[in-house]
C-alpha cells in the first residue's frame, strides 16, 4: 500500500485522476482487511485455512472478472483479496501480522546489518532479505505470467491459494 498511497498522494497534488484509482484501491484492500478478520474472528474453525479460502475465492472472482474483459473489478477483487491475506496470520495476544507489505522487512534487516557491523545484537537479518527477494521474485514471475497469458496468471493465483488454505488446514489446531 505504500506504493498507492504516493500514487494517492502525488495524484492528488497534482489534479490527477490516479490519485482517485489509488484511493480506490487503497479502500478496497481496506475493506479485505476487514472482511478476512471478521471471517478469522466468526469463524469456528482455526484462522488461516479460513482466511486463505476466502482469498482463493476473491481471487477466483477476479479472474472471472478478467477473463470477461472487466479490468477494474478484477482490481479490485485482487486487492480485495490481498487486503484479507493479511488476516490469515495471528501473531501473540491477537496481534495480526502483515504479510503483504515489505518494508518492514527491509528496515529490520538494515537495522540488524547495522547492528551486526557493530557488533551488537543477533545476526539473523538474512532471513529478512531472503523473504523481500521471495516477494520480489513472486512479484516478477507473476507479472510475467499475466503479461504471457492473464488466464494462466489468474489460474495460478487462485490454485495456489487454495493449496495454502489446505496445507494450512492440515498444519493448524483447532482455536481454544
Amino acid at each position: 500500500m505504500t506504493g498507492d498511497s504516493t500514487r494517492l498522494a502525488v495524484g492528488t497534488a497534482e489534479w490527477q485522476d490516479a490519485a482517485l484509482v489509488a484511493g480506490a484501491i487503497i479502500l478496497m484492500f481496506l475493506t479485505g482487511v476487514v472482511a478476512g478478520s471478521l471471517v478469522a474472528a466468526y469463524s469456528r474453525r482455526p484462522r488461516a485455512p479460513v482466511v486463505l479460502t476466502l482469498v482463493a475465492l476473491l481471487l477466483a472472482a477476479a479472474a472471472s472478472f478478467r477473463l470477461a474483459g472487466a479490468v477494474v473489478p478484477a482490481i479490485a477483487f485482487l486487492a480485495l483479496a490481498m487486503g484479507a491475506a493479511n488476516a490469515a496470520i495471528e501473531g501473540r495476544d491477537g496481534a495480526v501480522v502483515g504479510v503483504t507489505y515489505m518494508t518492514g522487512t527491509i528496515v529490520q534487516a538494515g537495522q540488524k546489518i547495522a547492528n551486526a557491523l557493530r557488533g551488537v545484537g543477533d545476526a539473523r537479518w538474512p532471513h529478512h532479505l531472503w523473504l523481500w527477494a521471495g516477494l520480489v521474485a513472486g512479484a516478477i514471475v507473476g507479472a510475467r505470467a499475466a503479461l504471457w497469458s492473464p488466464a494462466v496468471a489468474y489460474g495460478l493465483a487462485v490454485v495456489l491459494a487454495a493449496l495454502l488454505a489446505t496445507r494450512a488446514a492440515m498444519i493448524t489446531r483447532p482455536p481454544g
